[in-house]
């Protein structure tokens, strides 16, 4: 019998939080299980930022360059192959549990069509089994409402009603207390209830799952007991430590996380330290609901024998500054944001590997499709990761460093990065390469570039962009993006030649 294949992600989960300081402080049992039994990616970056960009990445295979669905709300033109519509050429129907991020190609649609009005919609070749959206989701809000809560979907907040904390009598509420609903009623506990059971009648046959949880996303609100599983003093404090260099002051020059928790008006910098570790916490407790949740599943696969012929994979669509420079969000070229969680585990192969070679995020569609026997497209950017998951080491040729692109501008909305730079759309854009020593970002627009020694600078807080002592190397790694975007450039018709 063919095999199954279960792609779980994460929405806004760094890896910084499970292998850095903060590590210590949030349990993870169940990613720890499937390190033991399979490998672990300790080098592996999302291609671009934020959520729709770098789930097209991961769902195509393509750098941003290519699919360029650069921003939410972007279209991911048709042509573009998905791991999905690849996936159905070999006999499966892929299911999405959750939700993709995808705005649809408007060609061949009328103005008016629904799903031209929002960016939340589904990958091509994906069947929305359960719908799990951040903003246009109807589904779990009813199952809320049916439980008792007075929930309005449409609610046009920055952070809607639904996710305001329950103060006690006589103050307003803080990010540490507790949710409006139960924890059996979360969205995390929800979408895993609604897989499991949507898999279950399915287990007869091979089965393609693609589960997308959105937390531990902001709003940063968790339902008890993971709104104080972690205590807040016990944290330590985020490394505050940044450049001096343009884009950093772009960013704090006005709010831009308003939708980070309930009552925020967005400017991270007011953010008092005790908050700020109360945020950290409460984020923490998120990621630990996610596990237990994830733990559910990889039990249901355990027991109903599915484990032994399921390739499973669990990531993060991008990481979360989490207070780091004073900043929070994604949309920045540090590594707390760019650095993201993977483990793959397949029936097979080696367990309890530690992987340090560099992969990426458009590996993953490549992989699924070596795994289940199908050739990826020639477009496609990304390689498989089954090579590395044999335990014979990396093969020879492999990656030196990874690539990933930021697009801060907006076509019609100036974005605060865009309007304190004098930025247009289209010069409003970096390449970030990263290897085991170097960071190096290089922007579209005349901006000077930075440049990090992380061997002596782990924190990315001493910019050498500028430094007259590190020119050859700014120039080597400029010399490493330019090299990888010549090589990566669209190919799906290159490899062709007709009537010569």
């Amino acid at each position: 019998m063919r095999g199954n294949v279960l792609l779980v992600t994460i929405d806004q989960l760094s890896a910084e939080v499970l292998d850095g300081p903060l590590g210590a402080f949030v349990p993870t049992p169940n990613l720890d299980r499937l390190a033991a039994g399979g490998a672990r990616f300790d080098f592996h970056h999302t291609v671009t930022v934020p959520c729709g960009p770098a789930r097209a990445s991961l769902l195509t295979g393509l750098y941003a360059m290519n699919h360029r669905a650069i921003r939410n709300g972007t279209p991911l033109a048709r042509h573009h192959a998905t791991v999905a519509t690849e996936a159905r050429k070999a006999g499966y129907e892929p299911l999405l549990m959750g939700y993709s991020d995808i705005a649809p190609d408007p060609e061949g649609r009328d103005p008016e069509d629904p799903d031209l009005h929002i960016y939340e919609g589904v990958a091509p070749g994906f069947r929305e089994l359960v719908e799990m959206r951040m903003e246009t989701g109807r589904e779990w809000p009813a199952h809320l409402r049916a439980r008792g809560h007075a929930v309005d979907p449409g609610d046009p907040a920055p952070v809607p009603a639904i996710y305001r904390p329950v103060a006690p009598p006589g103050r307003p509420p803080r990010p540490s207390d507790p949710a409006i609903y139960a924890a059996c009623d979360s969205d995390t506990a929800y979408l895993t209830d609604r897989s499991l059971a949507a898999l279950d009648i399915r287990r007869g046959a091979p089965w393609f799952a693609h589960l997308a949880y959105i937390r531990p996303h902001p709003p940063l609100v968790a339902p008890a007991p993971w709104n104080r599983l972690v205590d807040p003093a016990r944290l330590p404090a985020p490394e505050m430590g940044r450049p001096d260099h343009p884009l950093v002051r772009a960013w704090f020059s006005a709010p831009s996380n308003a939708g980070l928790f309930w009552g925020f008006d967005g400017d991270c910098a007011a953010l008092a330290p005790e908050t700020v570790a109360e945020l950290r916490a409460v984020y923490l407790g998120l990621v630990a609901e996610v596990d237990h949740h994830l733990g559910r599943v990889l039990d249901w696969l355990d027991a109903t024998g599915q484990a032994g012929r399921t390739l499973v994979i669990v990531t993060a669509d991008h990481g979360e500054m989490l207070g780091a420079k004073g900043m929070w969000g994604k949309i920045v070229p540090f590594g707390p944001a760019l650095r993201v969680p993977l483990f793959v585990r397949a029936p097979g192969m080696a367990a309890g590997l530690r992987v340090a070679a560099p992969t990426e995020s458009v590996d993953l569609a490549p992989t699924i499709l070596d795994w289940i026997g199908r050739a990826p497209p020639p477009a496609m950017d990304g390689v498989s990761l089954l090579p590395l998951l044999s335990g014979g080491g990396v093969p020879a040729g492999w990656r030196e460093g990874t690539l990933t692109e930021i697009d801060f501008g907006h076509p019609t909305r100036p974005t605060p990065i865009q309007t304190a730079l004098g930025l247009e759309p289209d010069a409003a854009g970096a390449a970030i390469w990263r290897d085991a020593r170097w960071s190096y970002v290089h922007f579209a627009g005349p901006v000077a570039p930075m440049l990090f020694d992380r061997a002596a600078d782990p924190q990315e807080a001493r910019d050498l962009g500028s430094d007259p002592a590190h020119a050859s190397v700014r120039e080597a790694l400029l010399g490493r993006i330019l090299g990888r975007m010549m090589q990566r450039r669209d190919r799906r018709l290159t490899h062709l030649s007709f009537g010569a």
